[in-house]
């Protein structure tokens, strides 16, 4: 096996192990609420795309949504249920200020 494939499984590793240390953090913060709470009516992530999309302050943050929502959404099978909605608030946050400006952000992955 050569070495890129190494440095390959590392970074998968590495990435598996952060995500693992962002769950048990947020679990730590915020256990798991009792089952006897009346949850909220479901929705699809295509909805949930539609109405970010339509809700976003600018054409550029209306494109991002999609990305958001489609990164959220491969993680989220691995996440506890409240940290998915605090990403989709964190999300919306982020597509209804109109001050935020992604395309400053789009050229330098260190600053996203």
């Amino acid at each position: 096996m050569g070495d890129w494939m190494h440095f390959d499984n590392r970074a998968v590793i590495g990435r598996a192990l952060r995500l693992r240390k962002e769950i048990d953090e947020f679990e730590t913060r915020w256990p798991a609420a009792p089952a006897r709470e009346e949850p909220i009516p479901s929705f699809s992530w295509e909805q949930l795309e539609r109405q970010l999309v339509d809700l976003a302050a600018t054409p550029a943050q209306a494109a991002m949504a999609r990305h958001l929502v489609s990164a959220n959404r491969k993680l989220a099978p691995f996440k506890p249920p409240e940290m998915v909605l605090r990403e989709v608030l964190c999300m919306t946050w982020v597509l209804l200020d109109e001050s935020f400006r992604p395309e400053v952000c789009a050229g330098s992955a260190e600053t996203i």
